[in-house]
């Protein structure tokens, strides 16, 4: 009987700060005075995986303190975010020991992100035969769902844990085909990561054009047919356009070794 090859990629740090905000109101402290909210729900996520998915193979993929190649391409690249909650810090020492207990790999690479690092996994696990879950609410992972990559968005307050497939992220995107997911990202820019993008394009304007032109060189290569002001903003918006395109690209060729026993 040949089981299904099943991989699923935690995105770390957004499961934590998820888990750690979830209970912020009402936050979980043990008798001694401790924060346990971050430990508590990063947990849960992680038991309602293994129990409900039953993946064949499971990693958590961290980011590391090292600057990437983005800080070094945009200075300003995720530069206004705040510093992380002591309640949050403290817990993951903890983490770091439950992943042990429960022997679950963890991926990480000085210079990348987990994005890059669960890019490149994921990528070639596919070739590999898996089917590969990377579970996070961060919708940039959209632009690396295939056949057999699919993003397992974590349940909320408001929704059930949700699978998008290539069909869900045309639809939830209104694109034709998923490499314009990066042109989608690129033109509406990301306040939350500091990526400019097109002064003036939104999510309507963004889709518009993607429909019109295809991508964001398609778009440059056409800004005749474009009438009046936002003609001006667009052009005045070259060069960061581009390098928001960079940006929010997930890199898939990260050196990192692909150890299926771990």
């Amino acid at each position: 009987m040949n089981e299904e090859k099943k991989l699923f990629l935690l995105d770390a740090y957004a499961l934590i700060y998820r888990a750690y905000f979830a209970f912020v109101k009402n936050p979980r402290i043990n008798s001694k005075g401790f924060d346990t909210s971050a430990i508590f729900g990063f947990t849960n996520t992680l038991l309602e995986i293994i129990n409900k998915e039953k993946p064949t193979h499971l990693s958590v993929v961290f980011d590391t303190k090292k600057p990437t190649q983005r800080h070094l391409d945009y200075s300003e690249y995720k530069a206004h975010r705040e510093a992380m909650p002591e309640g949050l810090r403290n817990a993951l020492p903890y983490i770091d020991k439950l992943l042990d207990a429960y022997n679950i790999s963890k991926l990480y690479k000085d210079g990348y992100e987990a994005d890059d690092v669960i890019g490149t996994i994921a990528k070639r696990a596919e070739q590999e035969g898996f089917k590969v879950y990377m579970m996070t609410p961060d919708k940039d992972f959209a632009q690396l769902v295939s056949e057999n990559i699919f993003m397992y968005r974590p349940a909320n307050k408001w929704q059930k844990s949700t699978i998008w497939g290539i069909p869900e992220v045309l639809e939830k995107f209104k694109i034709k085909r998923i490499d314009q997911v990066i042109d989608f990202l690129a033109m509406m820019g990301d306040s939350a990561d500091n990526i400019p993008g097109i002064a003036g394009v939104g999510e309507k304007t963004a889709q518009k054009f993607l429909e019109q032109f295809g991508s964001i060189e398609g778009l440059y290569a056409n800004t005749h047919q474009i009438k009046g002001k936002i003609k001006e903003k667009i052009e005045s918006s070259k060069e960061i356009a581009l390098l928001s395109k960079k940006l929010v690209t997930i890199i898939t060729d990260v050196p990192i070794e692909f150890n299926l026993k771990e």
